[in-house]
């Protein structure tokens, strides 16, 4: 028996790197959004023994390289499972673009995989072995708006943000995540741990406020930034659930309440620290920025290391003048829009 199943991306809503840790990774904090942008993997089951990756893109690896056959192989332990599987990946999301296509393969895979064999993991346990084979990977898991920590790896599920259209850029290239880490512990050496890539003057965040630079910016260590990010993502929630209280001040009369919210996010100045070394290497990316920005894009940003551009639109008909843009500028774009949790889990259903 086949079964399938849509395997949807993420974008990162801001991305703060921290310090390396004793186990090789760099401490993370970002808030991970699911969207509507999707692969649909097939898995099934039949007798025999081993596993097999079937994909018609030659990027993808077909050995125990790749994430659905590591998780797969993980499960069927935990199933204590036996049986020949066969994973069958229809590619849409693009390699290498940041939207954790791969990680999302592999939680489609371990549903699927559920599904042929009538047997469900625990959930704790499920969330053990999407951990061990992949950071960004327990995201999937959850689906919607989802805090992400340690590595990528500790998740929790936050408030949904409503669901709101978003445009994707997709320039034709492939940013490498290992060394986008490498460039950034290069630059944090070189100029001490609090690097931001500002001016002398301060940073300018996509919505336009300025984030300036104080001693307290500067001396900084790693931490401090993981801790702020933290008290940040705390006061935007403890404003966004509070009645009639509004952190930022943005009036109800201005824009909807998925506008709202995710301009009151904005205002914390949450970014993604990716773009401070991935842009100077690949200027293109940040034309693409601007280009979102130009068109009216409430927020904008490189999702994880790249190469994928993003941007949330208070409008379909907006968000469909800024792909229109971006091609002209010779750049592919698509628009989708984000996946609130129960959106994810009613789309994330079987096809057949």
């Amino acid at each position: 028996m086949k079964i399938s199943v849509r395997s949807f991306a993420k974008i990162n809503l801001g991305l703060q790197i921290g310090p390396l840790r004793p186990d090789g990774f760099h401490e993370l904090r970002t808030v991970y959004q699911t969207i509507a942008l999707h692969d649909v993997v097939r898995v099934s089951v039949g007798r025999g023994s081993g596993i097999e990756i079937r994909c018609e893109d030659p990027r993808v690896p077909l050995d125990s390289t790749n994430t659905c056959y590591r998780t797969v192989e993980r499960a069927m332990g935990a199933l204590k499972a036996r049986g020949r599987i066969v994973i069958e990946i229809e590619k849409k999301l693009p390699v290498q673009g940041g939207l954790g296509g791969a990680s999302g393969n592999a939680a489609a895979a371990v549903f699927a995989l559920e599904n042929a064999l009538r047997r469900q993991l625990p959930g704790p346990m499920r969330l053990r072995i999407a951990a061990e084979v992949g950071s960004d990977l327990p995201l999937f898991l959850i689906g919607g708006t989802v805090l992400g920590g340690g590595h990528g790896e500790e998740v929790y599920p936050l408030p949904d943000l409503p669901a709101m259209p978003c445009v994707i850029a997709l320039p034709e290239i492939a940013v490498s995540t290992p060394k986008a880490f490498s460039d950034w512990d290069t630059n944090v050496a070189e100029r001490g741990s609090a690097w931001t890539g500002e001016g002398p003057h301060g940073h300018v965040t996509s919505a336009g406020f300025t984030i300036r630079n104080t001693a307290k910016l500067t001396n900084s260590t790693p931490s401090d930034r993981m801790l702020e990010f933290s008290r940040e993502i705390s006061a935007w929630l403890t404003a966004a659930s509070g009645e009639g209280v509004r952190r930022s001040g943005v009036s109800a009369k201005g824009g909807g309440r998925a506008e709202n919210l995710l301009l009151d996010l904005v205002r914390t100045g949450i970014e993604n620290d990716f773009e401070k070394v991935v842009f100077p290497k690949h200027p293109e990316l940040r034309g693409v920025k601007r280009v979102l920005e130009g068109a009216g894009a409430l927020y904008t940003s490189l999702s994880g290391s790249g190469s994928a551009v993003y941007g949330l639109f208070g409008s379909r008909e907006r968000a469909a003048a800024a792909a229109k843009k971006l091609e002209k500028h010779g750049t592919r774009a698509v628009i989708t829009s984000t996946l609130k949790r129960r959106q994810y889990w009613n789309r994330l259903q079987l096809l057949n």
